[in-house]
């Protein structure tokens, strides 16, 4: 029986809800999202008598996925905790500080915001330098999951090699739908979390759609939690997104075994999909009403009020936090509606690294300032230095680097023990160490997304991919690692260096592994691409890259790889070369000759045994992107000729580029046609006679040149 004292107090209301959680900022959160989602959605649907100013080309809503993401968010606490997330992740990022104001915007296509009008609103990103940072999301799917696994696997490096303090219990976290858990993403960083015990914790919110597609055709009977359940080193619990205490409890949980270093950890939550896939989709189409309905009866937003009103709150303060996210969100959407359109005269910048301006934003991703100016570099080369093959000058500069950059990473599919293929890397993990030079699995797209997670994370990764040819199944993480800082308008870059062999070998060839292909790389936005003839040239031009700011394809000839050709003296440990300056290693007033990689060799050698000395103004481009047009024009002004020598097939390579760049900019100078040799549209062959058959040789190039001089 109650004291008289204790009958005279307040009833004091126990909260019967789950410890450790900020309820009422979940709750607030999980009602802005919503609510933005109202204005969208309704805006949207009436979009004959609104401005079409105010419309959202682009909507997503994140209905029924809200609730359990602003949970996860709540979750992320730690300085270096970093989030890889896609298009319905806009609560997430409401919990992590996201203002209002921003989240309306963006997809609006408003200055500032996520992108400055730069990319689709909902594609987004939380740039910080000293918190939880979203790194920049992407339009395709499943591409979240390796850049995450990258800066989980940078958390490990600061933590344990370089005994920052900062990343003690950090944790990385990607999100995905279960249409997500099909891609070669998602199966590469799970292979990459597991092998390696990454603090990594995936979270896959499965509302059973993938646009149209029911879950069971993207994983055999639906449940990736349940398929997985054999996995080594793989923390696993599935369970209601809908259900406040079963969700927040879950959540718990997986981020609680990540933080404590026991590996990585995978959580599936159940949600409704409670709105079509994306604005212009009708659902009905492949959803029976029945569904829909069903769906809907789910709502976690009804259940949320269910469970904090009245056992952590009373009607009255429920009310009140409406009204608070009413407000909020009002003001918010006048300030989003009345900022300006995106500035024109703007859309060029951000390409490359630029030299900062007033208001240009802090990148986060790269070396720092400091640690840049520090490395240094010189453009004299140094003289009597031994002479070099190309492989032994890119190990030898690799090395350099590594002694004098801590934060620098050598890695790719065996590079460790073995040394690479062409055992460019023999050595350097027996010297440094396998944290720093490891081998990594059988995935390119993991590779790659991993390089562009760590440099976000303020590493230099240098990421070796075999063969030219295997880098396809990487295309999508190599077009948006060279879109980041444009399309995220300066708040994030990724510079990598990613090496690759490629071109013809000695006396051998193959569809495969000789693909040259550098065209692709000069079209893609963003990268710089270098293709050294010589040691030299491969020392100044990579170490040039590894203390840059863009991402670089630094392509490495197999047949300069496998023969002495090319040998040079080593110019230096300090010697770098500017990208986009041409080398004129011929001079002449006749015709100018322009060429890179082995064929600029071919070139030279065509040059010094039949033609006239001073009849050749030969340059070896060195660099495809950026190229050095001033030093072509300038030539084919004064020689009134030009022959461009390259080994990419013919049609749409990248001598097609020199020539329109010619014909267009020293038209009246020219004196006969501007002509090109290149392999002529055929993959390269594998025996020696058929590659010679279709390789430009000496003789041919010597003989192109005279006709071309008699024309």
């Amino acid at each position: 029986m109650p004291t008289k004292s204790a009958a005279k107090s307040p009833a004091r209301r126990t909260p019967a809800v789950t410890a450790g959680m900020d309820w009422r900022k979940i709750a607030y959160d999980t009602l802005v999202s919503r609510m933005l989602d109202d204005v969208e959605e309704t805006t949207n649907k009436n979009r004959a008598s609104v401005p079409k100013e105010h419309l959202v080309l682009y909507q997503f809503s994140a209905r029924g996925h809200d609730m359990a993401q602003v949970m996860l968010g709540s979750l992320l606490t730690k300085r270096r905790d970093a989030a890889g997330a896609y298009y319905r992740s806009r609560p997430l990022l409401l919990s992590l500080g996201l203002s209002i104001e921003d989240a309306l915007a963006s997809p609006l296509g408003r200055s500032g915001g996520f992108s400055d009008g730069r990319d689709i609103g909902v594609v987004c990103n939380l740039p910080r330098h000293d918190g939880p940072v979203v790194l920049p999301m992407s339009g395709d799917v499943g591409s979240q999951y390796t850049p995450a696994a990258g800066w989980a696997q940078a958390i490990t490096y600061y933590k344990n090699t370089l005994k920052d303090a900062s990343y003690d219990g950090c944790l990385s976290v990607a999100l995905g739908g279960e249409g997500s858990v099909a891609t070669n993403g998602f199966w590469s960083a799970l292979t990459m979390a597991t092998t390696l015990e990454l603090p990594m914790l995936f979270y896959i919110e499965d509302n059973g759609l993938g646009i149209s597609v029911k879950g069971e055709m993207q994983t055999p009977g639906g449940d990736i939690a349940k398929n997985l359940a054999s996995f080594g080193n793989l923390f696993i619990r599935d369970g209601d997104g809908t259900d406040p205490d079963e969700a927040s409890r879950l959540l718990q949980e997986v981020v609680a075994h990540v933080r404590a270093g026991k590996g990585p950890a995978l959580i599936r939550l159940t949600v409704p999909r409670l709105c079509s896939h994306s604005g212009p989709d009708n659902q009905k189409g492949y959803r029976t009403d029945a569904e829909i309905a069903e769906d809907a009866k789910r709502d976690p937003l009804p259940r949320l009020r269910e469970y904090l009103v009245p056992a952590f709150m009373s009607k009255a303060d429920w009310a009140e936090l409406e009204a608070e996210v009413e407000r909020d969100v009002h003001r918010a959407l006048a300030g989003a509606r009345g900022r300006a359109a995106p500035v024109a005269e703007t859309v060029r910048r951000f390409v490359y690294a630029e030299p900062r301006r007033d208001g240009d934003a802090d990148t986060v991703g790269g070396l720092s300032e400091s640690e840049l100016t520090a490395l240094g570099g010189s453009a004299a080369a140094s003289e009597g230095g031994d002479m070099l093959r190309l492989a032994e000058a890119v190990r030898r500069t690799l090395r350099v680097e590594l002694e004098r950059n801590p934060k620098l990473l050598v890695f790719g599919e065996d590079v460790g023990k073995k040394g690479g293929v062409h055992l460019v890397t023999e050595g350097l993990q027996k010297q440094f160490g396998a944290h720093r030079v490891f081998d990594t699995s059988l995935s390119e797209e993991g590779i790659v997304g991993r390089a562009v997670g760590m440099a976000v994370a303020g590493l230099m990764p240098v990421a070796e991919i075999q063969f030219r040819k295997y880098a396809d199944p990487a295309t999508e993480q190599l077009n948006n690692c060279g879109t980041m800082r444009w399309r995220t308008n300066n708040q994030f870059a990724a510079p990598i260096v990613v090496r690759m062999p490629g071109g013809f070998g000695k006396d051998v060839g193959d569809p495969w592994h000789s693909l040259s292909d550098e065209v692709r790389f000069a079209h893609a936005i963003g990268w710089q691409l270098a293709m050294p003839s010589n040691a030299a040239d491969a020392v100044g031009l990579l170490r040039s890259a590894m203390r840059g700011r863009n991402p670089t394809i630094f392509f490495e000839h197999r047949s300069l790889l496998m023969t002495s050709d090319g040998s040079a003296r080593y110019p230096g440990d300090d010697y770098v070369i500017p990208f986009g300056k041409a080398n004129r290693v011929r001079e002449g007033d006749r015709i100018t000759v322009v060429s890179w990689g082995a064929m600029a060799l071919r070139c030279i050698e065509a040059v010094d045994r039949h033609l006239p000395a001073g009849t050749v103004d030969l340059y070896d481009l060195r660099t495809i992107a950026p190229w050095d047009r001033e030093a072509v024009l300038a030539s084919v002004m004064n020689t009134g000729r030009c022959l461009i020598v390259h080994e990419d097939t013919l049609t749409a390579g990248f001598g097609a580029e020199i020539a329109a760049t010619v014909a267009r900019e020293a038209f009246w100078y020219l004196d006969a046609p501007v002509d090109r040799m290149a392999v002529e549209d055929v993959p390269m062959p594998y025996h020696p006679v058929l590659l010679n058959a279709v390789l430009p040789g000496p003789d041919q190039i010597a003989a192109r040149v005279e006709a071309l001089l008699r024309t």
